[in-house]
Order: structure tokens, then C-alpha cells, then sequence
């Protein structure tokens, strides 16, 4: 139900199918800015009109009333949901230009928005925040202010771009091979999981703190290729059995838009531009049915920059580079002492 606090309306919704319209509409309008939220909602949605009812799932909006002449502008929307692997940060979105947000819009907002949250979810359940940055440095003041839980001791948990390709910034030239390999890139099947599920675990164990037991690694591999959201680079040399060199993840998708993930390479066979091969192939795949690519580049690997950059990610040319619909996220984890840390 809503509650009015000065001229902010807070609302919640603990299901996908209470989710009112403009929220959806939000969502379907700004598919590249909600991909950590809309397809999130969307498979839950899914899950609920199946019969399986989703817990621990909790959005957030916040809307600004200016008078009673006009509806309330949406300024935020927050998500607390569960994940394949564990529960997913607190994610927040907006569908107003960030650069435009000061904090003396973002602060008071963002304040009321910790309160209703605070009032909604077990204190452990928020161990980290990943929003456009300045909304995560707002989440994450007024949220240890009111709980008096603290950042971790090393609190950054990702800085990274969010970046996008599509058919017009797509680029098609591909580095080659040495003559004497071969590689295949496809869509990972069964028997791919026992070598995918080593790439999760090397993934995931530079991926601090969001690290997997081998165990775990195997069920994340197991999750992908089952789901069909696993594509991988094979390479195959003379007298040596075919090997797995990459992978990469299609794990958030919606209606126009495909989220990348888990883009990674074994270590024995970098250098040879597997990475982009495997990017570039995914890319022009879903850009037959999305009308856009998007992924989370780290601003601390510059190797990556270079690789999405030749691929057709815009803003890459280096971290501090400007585009057009590229932005800034954070992710600022709280006191492990006192959270209980999921993964996504």
C-alpha cells in the first residue's frame, strides 16, 4: 500500500504480479538501464503464473508528487530478489538522465526509500547495493545512517560501465587463429558442464567476494547450460583433445534488449583473442532477435575495454570516455559481519 511521506510516495509490491503498469512500462521503456531488474521481474512473473510463487521478493518505488493537478514523476525503483544461485543485491534504477540527478534531489528521495526498505527486509538481507554510482553513494550513506550497519572494509565490490552494442556500433572483423588450430563457438550442451563449470569457478574466483565452491561452480555451470544461456569457444589443436577457451553467459534478456555475463578464458589459452571471437559471435547472434547488447564492464581491467570496444561496445575508448546511454554503476557491499552474502 502507499505511503506518503512529504511530497515522496513510497510504494511496495512483495509479488511480480502486483507490480502496477508503470512500473512495467517503466521497465519495457528503459530495457539497456532496468536489465538487472526487468528480466529479473519478468522470470519471476513467469515462475508465479506457473504456480511457483516466488519469496523474499521486494520492489520499491519512489514518486514525487508536484500537486494534484498532475500525476507523481517515478524517481526510483528498487529491487530485492532471490537469485539461481543465492540472493541478488539490492539493485536501484531511475528513469531520469543520472548526470542530471544532484544530491539534493537523489539524497531525500533516497533517504525515504532506506526507511520503507529498512521497514520491509531483514537487515542482513541488504549486503551490498549496485546502482548508477551517485545512487549508490546516497543508498549507502542514509542506509548506515539508519541501521548503523557499515561499508565492509573494503566496500567496492564492482565499478564498472554499463555499455551497449547494437547493429549500427556492431563490428564484424574477427581476429584469426594460427594456422595450425581450429575453433568452433556454440551454444554449451550437457557435456560441456564439467569444463564450463571450471571457467564459473575461475570466473567467479576473481569475482571477490561473490567466489564459488567447486560445488557451486558446477551447479551455476549445470543452471546455464540447462537454461540455454551458455555459449562456448572451442579450440582444438593437432594431437591434443578439444578444449573449452571461453565462455560467456546470456543471463538477463528481455523483449529488445540481451544482458552478457561471465565472460571469461582459460588461462591457457589467452592471447588469442577467444574472448572477442566468443563476443563478437554472441553478439551478432542476439542482435538478430535484440535490438541491443549490453554488459558491465570493471573500469580496473583495461583488457576487457579493449576487447568489447573492438566488438561494438560504446564509451570503452578508455574508462573515461563518454557515450550516449553509458553509465557509471557501483556496487558498495556492506559489514560481512553482519550480512548474509549472496551471489549473482
Amino acid at each position: 500500500m502507499p505511503v506518503t511521506t512529504s511530497k515522496y510516495i513510497l510504494q511496495s509490491y512483495s509479488a511480480p504480479s502486483a507490480l502496477p503498469p508503470f512500473v512495467w512500462s517503466f521497465f519495457a521503456k528503459h530495457q539497456q538501464h532496468t536489465n538487472v531488474l526487468y528480466p529479473v521481474a519478468k522470470g519471476l512473473l513467469e515462475r508465479e503464473s506457473d504456480g511457483d510463487v516466488p519469496t523474499d521478493c521486494l520492489w520499491l518505488t519512489c514518486s514525487t508528487s508536484h500537486n494534484s493537478a498532475t500525476d507523481p514523476t517515478l524517481d526510483f525503483v528498487l529491487s530485492v530478489t532471490p537469485g539461481p544461485q543465492g540472493s541478488y543485491p539490492v539493485f536501484i534504477c531511475t528513469p531520469l538522465p543520472v548526470d542530471q540527478l544532484g544530491p539534493d534531489y537523489i539524497l531525500p528521495r533516497m533517504q525515504r526509500v532506506v526507511e520503507a526498505l529498512c521497514a520491509s527486509v531483514p537487515l542482513e538481507r541488504v549486503y551490498s547495493v549496485f546502482a548508477p554510482a551517485p545512487i549508490t553513494y546516497a543508498f549507502a550513506e542514509a542506509w548506515t545512517r539508519l541501521t548503523g550497519i557499515k561499508l565492509d572494509a573494503d566496500p567496492e565490490y564492482y565499478s564498472a560501465k554499463l555499455t551497449h552494442c547494437t547493429d549500427d556500433t556492431f563490428r564484424s572483423c574477427c581476429p584469426t587463429l594460427p594456422v595450425d588450430r581450429s575453433y568452433i563457438m556454440r551454444p554449451a550442451v550437457p557435456a560441456d558442464i564439467p569444463a564450463a563449470a571450471e571457467l564459473c569457478h575461475g570466473f567467479a574466483a576473481v569475482s571477490e567476494p561473490f567466489t564459488l565452491s567447486q560445488e557451486g561452480a558446477v551447479q551455476e555451470a549445470t543452471y546455464l547450460v540447462q537454461n540455454n544461456m551458455l555459449w562456448v569457444h572451442e579450440i582444438t589443436r593437432p594431437g591434443q583433445p578439444t578444449k573449452i577457451a571461453s565462455i560467456v553467459a546470456i543471463t538477463r534478456s528481455s523483449e529488445s534488449v540481451a544482458g552478457i555475463t561471465k565472460v571469461f578464458t582459460n588461462p591457457d589459452t589467452r592471447n588469442m583473442g577467444c574472448a572477442e571471437r566468443l563476443v563478437r559471435t554472441v553478439c551478432h547472434s542476439l542482435l538478430k532477435s535484440h535490438e541491443s547488447v549490453v554488459l558491465y564492464v570493471a573500469h580496473n581491467n583495461p583488457a576487457a575495454f579493449k576487447v568489447y570496444h573492438k566488438v561494438g561496445f560504446q564509451g570503452l575508448e578508455s574508462p573515461k570516455a563518454v557515450a550516449d546511454g553509458v553509465e557509471d554503476w557501483l556496487e558498495l557491499g556492506f559489514d560481512r559481519k553482519r550480512v548474509v552474502l549472496g551471489h549473482w
